[in-house]
């Protein structure tokens, strides 16, 4: 089932996503300051073009406070209007019984897209 949901997600929309998840990150990471920031995008359109079959769980190490200020930072720059998207995209999604799976995922990106830092795929 994950190998044909990546397939329908990856040709409706997936790619897509992805890329412009991927050249935010590495526009981001052409300069140093904003290199963790970019990363974390990267990590994010990697999870957005094959979301199925993968979760997405805190790290086993402690959160230290380099990667609560860093959540801060991304919260406050972008992170909560990118869990809006995620969040609206999946309740448009969840609205059939086809969409549900997708919407699904769209509420697993909003969880990576909130608090990148600290999380891992899986």
């Amino acid at each position: 089932m994950s190998i044909l949901g990546n397939i329908l997600w990856f040709l409706l929309g997936g790619l897509i996503l992805g890329l412009i998840y991927i050249v935010i990150g590495l526009l981001f990471c052409i300069t140093i300051i904003a290199a963790p920031w970019g990363y974390q995008l990267m990590k994010i359109g990697v999870m957005a073009m094959f979301p199925f079959g993968h979760n997405i769980e805190f790290s086993k190490l402690p959160m230290g406070c380099l990667n609560v200020g860093l959540n801060i930072i991304w919260i406050i720059f972008g992170g909560i209007e990118l869990a809006i998207l995620h969040m609206g995209l999946g309740i448009v999604f969840c609205v059939t019984i086809i969409g549900i799976p997708f919407g699904l995922q769209h509420f697993k990106l909003a969880k990576l897209a909130l608090i990148p830092f600290g999380q891992q795929i899986e």
